[in-house]
């Protein structure tokens, strides 16, 4: 069904699973159209209370795919991108399972974004986690602005989001934007433990919560993806966007300008 990404369904422990693990889960196109088409399978697939967000390979995600934003013959349409990545970060909010991201390796920008959407966040204390969109001349997307308020506060959020930094897991813990920190290796046996917690406790209870209180906020949400989709568009075509992709893509500090 997917190409991308993996749906594996396993009693009532769903998994999401990121598989291009030779771009380090980079998220192309058609991993975001196939990422948010999973999500909103999942909101009618009431069997499952439970759901793991991971990736195959090395890293969890190391964000959206810069060679296919570099791609001159086929250049990425920045509006369809951006309606799926909207599409994305609903569904994921909006789940009715309770979500845990497991995250090794890179979690950055779009990945970040997403992981932050998670209701239960696992890092490895190697992992790099990085709102890092700004080295590029962009803004936070997938919801990024929201997920990050909601965790830390406006004026973290803006400090952390302004700052681009790579983060090990303690950092992200300190700063309240995870919940755990495991040794390398052991993200996935914290998951299944708290994954088994979650199942035996009175579950259904946990769900109602959930569902009251991000309900209240999916209006905000819905209104910070709709400006994110804007902004975003209008910094693609920005010179200094163009030059933090040259400077990436060539291994040297970008020099912007503030146009």
């Amino acid at each position: 069904m997917f190409e991308t990404i993996r749906l594996e369904k396993q009693g009532r422990v769903g998994h999401v699973v990121l598989n291009r693990p030779n771009s380090m889960n980079a998220m192309n196109g058609q991993m975001m159209k196939e990422l948010a088409d999973c999500f909103e399978s999942l909101q009618n697939e009431h069997t499952l209370q439970v759901v793991k967000i991971y990736g195959e390979g090395r890293a969890f995600s190391a964000g959206g795919d810069i060679k296919e934003m570099m791609d001159p013959d086929n250049p990425m349409d920045i509006e369809l991108v951006m309606k799926d990545v909207s599409r994305l970060a609903k569904a994921l909010y909006t789940l009715p399972q309770v979500t845990i991201a497991v995250v090794h390796g890179a979690s950055a920008g779009l990945g970040f974004s997403m992981a932050l959407a998670c209701d239960h966040v696992i890092a490895e204390e190697n992992s790099k986690l990085a709102m890092n969109f700004i080295g590029i001349g962009l803004v936070p997307d997938g919801g990024g602005h929201f997920f990050m308020k909601e965790r830390v506060g406006v004026p973290k959020a803006k400090e952390i989001i302004w700052a681009g930094q790579t983060l090990k897991a303690h950092d992200a813990l300190a700063k309240g934007l995870i919940e755990e920190v495991t040794a390398e290796g052991r993200a996935m046996e914290h998951a299944d433990n708290y994954a088994n917690e979650v199942l035996s406790s009175p579950v259904l209870s946990r769900l109602a919560s959930k569902n009251i209180l991000h309900t209240l906020k999916l209006k905000e949400l819905e209104q910070v993806l709709e400006m994110e989709a804007s902004a975003q568009s209008a910094m693609r075509k920005t010179k200094d966007h163009m030059e933090g992709i040259q400077a990436f893509v060539q291994k040297r500090k970008p020099e912007f300008k503030g146009k």
